[in-house]
């Protein structure tokens, strides 16, 4: 009808004054009404997040609003990160492979064209995209992708396309973090009463709240990136009172327990994979040993307690604003669950999960939080890139509760961000080309979530290297040989068939080879090793 109304007073060649106005006044109408079919987009990803850390994939931990989420929703089997923080969320941002961003490893500026250490020149990120299209765009949380944080630049949050912006740069202690910015503003967090995970979801609320009082006729994106439950452990004492004393049964026992509720949940069929090695059996660890792991990772589930809770206050505050059925809601993890040991600034008699303190949950941990698969975040098998990815928008995924076998990786929500936009993807900015996009959009596995279509997605990181291409997977450790699984019946990656199917080997790895060519991989080893700048051919020096 309103469409109608306009092309009737342009048919008519709006000859009067009144015509004029009437036309006016529709055209503001018809522009308001179509920011508002528009749905609203918030990203929340969660850092160093095990494949079975929430309870609606079979945890412990409770998680009652993502729980809820996912019964709202729609929840995927097979779903990829790029298996390291800084990398992911390269890729996240702009739907391209890491390398093809700027930072096919960290925040590290080797001077090549895939490993610039940030985002380079011909990429654009989600928001540059949708603020192009008149959304009003929110960064709450960890940035992570330029190695330039002491001072704003192009490559912070509002030089990338965002309206308002609250977070940090790559994490650090959760009560006193370094660097915190508030748009583009080094500050300071309080000396008391702060918590990191309880403030980026505050001013998430904040922000939202702000935009329904001053853009409310624009539709929003919000990309909120929590930095839990990235080491150091440390969480709020309520929270970890709760949990206290629940894991003294040890690592094997809360695998077990966990593949168990996989199982029964639907979500897996493969095997438990043996205990990772480098952690140790848990009845040969000492009393006061049993009480410290305990202690870590009753800290571990607390922060995602946390967080879960501060993702509740947001999706309270979209009711609130009536925008819950045209807000399409994504929740991911950057990687597997990390196994790394590092002590820096523990305090001696420091307690494992307060402000003096600086634990890792490490490999034991680690191991069961990526239930039931191999390895940890860094890593490309599937403990490494296995995220949980939960997806609520009640205007178009209509069998919620479910789950998808649909393949699925992070590439893929530029993709889907343009279109259910209707946002234009350019192909140049500044003069400047840009790389098209690689992923799929989502909107089909939305409205049909039983009908899958086969994948080719490609890995590397550190060495590590993996092809998934259907059921098949090819994947190496760094200095290793190719693996092959058939991942239909063993995503565990138990079985190894390189031997018995070597020509699928070839085949594949000249693929995964053309592939690293097309998107700028280059060899680890020659790269400068982790802690050194190169200095000219062949020659390093320690930062």
């Amino acid at each position: 009808m309103l469409r109608f109304s306009i092309d009737s007073l342009i048919r008519r060649s709006c000859r009067s004054a009144a015509s004029l106005l009437a036309l006016f006044c529709l055209t503001l109408i018809s522009t308001s009404v179509c920011y508002a079919e528009r749905p609203n987009i918030i990203l929340i990803m969660a850092d160093d997040l095990g494949f079975s850390d929430l309870g609606c994939y079979g945890s412990e931990i409770k998680t009652p609003h993502l729980d809820q989420l996912a019964q709202e929703g729609l929840r995927f089997k097979r779903f990829y990160n790029a298996g390291r923080c800084c990398p992911t969320r390269a890729s996240l941002s702009t739907g391209l492979y890491p390398h093809q961003a700027g930072m096919g490893w960290m925040t590290r500026n080797d001077n090549l064209p895939g490993y610039q250490g940030e985002l380079g020149k011909n990429c654009v990120t989600i928001a540059e995209v949708l603020s192009s299209a008149d959304y009003r765009c929110y960064h709450v949380g960890k940035w992570h992708l330029t190695y330039r944080m002491r001072q704003a630049n192009e490559n912070w949050p509002l030089g990338r396309g965002f309206d308002r912006a609250y977070g940090t740069g790559g994490g650090g202690n959760y009560f006193a973090p370094r660097p915190l910015y508030e748009d583009n503003q080094l500050i300071k967090p309080p000396k008391e009463g702060y918590y990191i995970t309880d403030a980026f979801s505050n001013k998430a609320v904040e922000f939202l709240k702000d935009h329904n009082q001053q853009h409310k006729q624009q539709p929003f994106f919000m990309y909120l990136a929590y930095t839990a439950p990235h080491f150091p452990l440390h969480a709020l004492p309520e929270d970890i009172a709760r949990y206290k004393g629940h894991y003294r049964s040890g690592w094997d026992a809360l695998r077990k327990q966990r593949h168990q509720s996989m199982q029964k949940l639907g979500l897996i069929n493969c095997p438990l994979s043996p205990r990772d090695p480098d952690a140790k059996a848990w009845d040969s660890l000492s009393e006061k040993e049993q009480q410290e792991w305990d202690l870590r990772m009753s800290v571990y589930a607390a922060m995602v307690t946390c967080m879960d809770r501060g993702i509740g206050q947001v999706l309270e505050q979209i009711e609130q604003m009536g925008q819950t059925n045209n807000t399409l809601v994504l929740f991911l993890s950057d990687n597997g669950a990390s196994a790394e040991y590092i002590d820096r600034g523990h305090q001696p008699g420091a307690i494992t999960g307060t402000r003096e303190s600086f634990r890792c949950a490490e490999v034991g941990w680690a191991n069961s939080s990526n239930t039931p698969f191999r390895f940890h975040k860094m890593w490309v098998h599937e403990g490494g890139i296995s995220t949980p990815l939960i997806a609520r928008w009640p205007n178009q995924i209509k069998q919620t509760g479910d789950w998808t076998n649909q393949v699925g990786h992070i590439i893929d929500v530029m993709a889907t961000c343009v279109d259910i936009s209707g946002a234009k993807y350019p192909a140049t900015k500044k003069d400047q080309a840009i790389f098209p996009y690689e992923g799929n959009s989502l909107l089909p596995t939305f409205q049909h979530p039983e009908t899958t279509k086969p994948r080719t997605l490609c890995w590397e990181h550190e060495g590590n290297k993996a092809i998934r291409q259907g059921e098949w997977k090819l994947v190496k450790e760094n200095d290793h040989k190719w693996e092959l699984y058939d991942l239909s019946q063993d995503r565990s990656e138990l079985n190894n068939l390189v031997k018995t199917d070597p020509e699928r080997v070839e085949t594949m790895s000249r693929e995964w080879e053309a592939w690293a060519e097309r998107v700028g991989v280059v060899p680890w080893d020659d790269l400068p090793p982790p802690g050194y700048t190169k200095k000219g051919p062949g020659f390093y020096r320690k930062k």
